[in-house]
């Protein structure tokens, strides 16, 4: 055996030593069994917040629900207040009471939902809607320093603890580039250049660190356990009570913490789907823009022929269309009978099917419109090349395909396709002539932004004009900076794409409570 392969064997060895540690460490640092406790109402002298106690009912594997439980608690100690004005609990509004507002000595993760629940509550009430956040991205950044903050809660209980000590995962890090560095040194020595050697030797650690990254986490104490089984004696309690889980918010006022807590150990499935704190409903926004609060639904224009297109794309667009049609009518036109011969001659003649002489015709005409149309890639090309294969046509050669081969003048599908693709022509024509002309001005405020699938392309914008309960989204182009959502803007668009052609920045996105500003400042 060479060096070499001496080498390659030696780092192969080091993965598997790897994976067997790492197994040893995952099997050590499981989580003990939880030992539920009787069913019982028992708070105790000293519980634990709701917070803390959604991180042991979920295993300690995350803290779901908290913030909405945390919030539960907080009105359930008179610092913000749930009001219920029909039957319809969704309808229900927060308040910061006069003791919120006075700042009290709170937890971190408290503060945190109070200071989000006082910034969309500034004008003193706020549907319990509007507390979900427009922006991905930032409710996962909340939502993230609100699981550190009840983590470091639990930990300072003696209630939770790093899954692997500190020193473990070092040596894990260090290890998982070890075998890597045998396969460098291997490449080189074998004649690779040092760019390709860097690649092998750091392809081994990637998967390794993968795993190592997903198992990091929070495992649980002895007492830990102990408060956990406790909890599962109040989950039991709860769950008893048939009502319970149908409880809205406001009913917070009757049952006190114990909401908080039924919230927190998953048993009120209302009030937990009601108060959320993440990015929201996509398709129905609260917004306060116009003086009220009110709920506005969005419409996306997906499949909106034209949406987001500029005069030149438009132009290519219908062009393309127009390639299409033509290539369809010159085909169906040309067609002769005796270009395809019966399922007899096939020996003879095997490139005139009937089948694959249609959808010969078919594909050309549709590969050079999207040549034209500037839509042409190496996927369409497959599946052109997947429709000419003439197995697809075996099975059909006394059906339509004979009937339509060997009739004179286009078919009915072909028919169908040049009128579609004819309007569709006249569409983007249209647009394209529209779209010469002075941009539309609007203002309002900027509901939510989000991307589409495919490289540069426009983004949706959903602006608010204050003047109407449902809007479509506008096409923003990739480009674009400086607009966030919560900014007011006007915009100069146009109609017909709804694409976005200018737009000019009346007032910043204000933070959307982050722990910035209490009420009293944001209300200045």
């Amino acid at each position: 055996m060479t060096h070499i392969e001496q080498l390659y064997w030696g780092g192969a060895a080091l993965i598997v030593l790897w994976l067997v540690v790492f197994g040893i460490a995952l099997a050590v640092t499981r989580d003990g069994v939880v030992t539920p406790g009787p069913a019982s109402q028992e708070l105790g002298d000293e519980p634990e917040s709701p917070a803390v106690v959604s991180l042991l009912g979920n295993g300690w594997r995350g803290v779901e629900h908290a913030a909405a439980a945390t919030l539960l608690d907080l009105a359930a100690r008179g610092l913000v207040e749930l009001r219920q004005p029909g039957d319809d609990p969704a309808r229900s509004s927060v308040h910061v009471t006069e003791a919120g507002r006075a700042a009290p000595m709170l937890l971190p993760y408290e503060r945190r939902v109070l200071d989000r629940v006082s910034a969309r509550a500034a004008n003193g009430a706020a549907p319990i809607g509007a507390i979900a956040f427009r922006d991905v991205k930032r409710a996962a950044a909340w939502n993230a320093e609100l699981r550190k903050e009840i983590i470091g809660e639990a930990r300072l209980r003696g209630l939770s603890r790093f899954r692997f000590a500190p020193w473990l995962v070092r040596a894990l890090m260090f290890c998982a580039f070890v075998p890597g560095a045998l396969f460098t040194v291997a490449a080189v020595m074998g004649g690779h250049n040092l760019r390709a050697a860097l690649a092998v030797g750091v392809a081994p650690a990637l998967p390794l660190m993968f795993l190592l990254g997903r198992s990091l986490g929070e495992r649980a104490t002895p007492r830990g356990l102990e408060r956990a089984g406790h909890w599962a004696g109040l989950r039991s309690w709860l769950t008893a009570h048939e009502d319970f889980a149908r409880l809205p918010p406001a009913a917070v006022t009757v049952w006190d913490r114990y909401l908080a807590y039924g919230t927190a150990l998953g048993v009120t499935t209302l009030t937990s789907r009601l108060l959320g704190f993440d990015s929201g409903d996509r398709r129905r926004v609260w917004s306060s823009y116009g003086g009220t609060w009110r709920p506005v639904r969005i419409r996306y224009p997906r499949l909106r022929p034209g949406f987001g297109r500029s005069t030149v794309r438009l132009l290519d667009l219908a062009a393309g269309a127009g390639v299409v049609v033509a290539g369809l009518c010159v085909f169906a036109v040309l067609r002769q009978p005796d270009w395809s011969v019966g399922f007899e001659a096939y020996g003879e003649h095997p490139w005139r099917r009937p089948g694959l002489v249609l959808s010969a015709g078919w594909v050309v005409s549709a590969l050079l419109g999207l040549v034209v149309a500037g839509k042409f890639s190496r996927w369409t090309l497959l599946v052109a090349f997947l429709a000419m294969m003439p197995g697809n046509f075996e099975q059909s050669e006394h059906g339509w395909f004979s009937e339509a081969a060997a009739q004179e003048g286009p078919v009915p599908a072909e028919l169908a396709a040049m009128v579609v693709l004819g309007a569709l022509a006249a569409y983007f024509v249209v647009l394209a002539c529209l779209e010469r002309r002075e941009p539309d001005m609007i203002t309002g405020e900027v509901l939510r932004m989000e991307s589409r699938k495919g490289k540069g392309a426009a983004r949706f914008l959903v602006l608010d004009e204050g003047d109407t309960d449902l809007t479509t989204a506008w096409a923003l182009p990739a480009a674009s900076q400086g607009i966030a959502t919560g900014a007011r803007v006007r915009l100069g668009v146009s109609r017909g794409t709804r694409t976005i052609r200018s737009a000019e920045l009346l007032r910043a996105a204000m933070p959307e409570g982050d722990r910035l500003k209490p009420a009293r400042q944001d209300a200045s």
